[in-house]
């Protein structure tokens, strides 16, 4: 079960394809909503923190873009697999801990075992986005097919979950992609 510390309003879990636009999406949601009312929580953060603990690596490099994190990224994705394995919500959780704001925006879902913590965790005020970008949209912001990585679980996990609450499409397309991010912003006014 999750920890107390608020229980929140609205649980967005956001996934989506290396590059497609996670990051961008949820820091243009929180620019909009404020940093009082939402929270972007990362998955992504304790593992790469313990990853960095246990393997003697600078955490705060591997938290960019950096060709510092993909010369781990492989790696860090197999660890992660192993402490997965042994305690499905075990990053969910520490995400989570001391998180006040009643909004809160998970930027890298990536397995389905994520989307049923959070369900289990918190029901009607979880919903799925799943963030898409066309490959040349991707390879654009500089994705390049890396064996291993994006054909992993991490990458793939979600593909076939089909059932997501939102679809915001990012191929650059500024105008289209404020349009989609109105209807969401509508939606999560309507939850505060």
């Amino acid at each position: 079960m999750a920890p107390q510390g608020g229980a929140p309003r609205l649980v967005l879990l956001f996934s989506g394809k290396r590059k497609s636009g996670k990051d961008f999406v949820t820091e243009a949601l929180q620019s909009r909503l404020g940093a009082d009312i939402c929270a972007i929580l990362r998955l992504s953060g304790p593992l790469k923190e313990q990853y960095a603990q246990e393997h003697s690596l600078d955490f705060q490099r591997l938290l960019d873009a950096s060709t510092y994190k993909e010369a781990y990224r492989s790696d860090m994705i197999r660890w992660g697999e192993e402490k997965r394995r042994a305690d499905p919500g075990f990053f969910c959780r520490k995400i989570v801990e001391g998180v006040s704001q009643p909004i809160w925006l998970v930027s890298d879902t990536r397995r389905v075992s994520d989307i049923q913590w959070f369900r289990e965790a918190y029901g009607a005020a979880m919903q799925t986005v799943r963030v898409f970008a066309s490959e040349q949209s991707r390879q654009q912001r500089g994705w390049v097919f890396t064996p291993g990585v994006d054909d992993a679980e991490s990458e793939c996990g979600l593909d076939d979950f089909g059932d997501f609450d939102w679809v915001i499409e990012n191929h650059g397309d500024e105008q289209h992609l404020e349009q989609q991010l109105a209807n969401l912003l509508k939606f999560v006014h309507s939850r505060l």
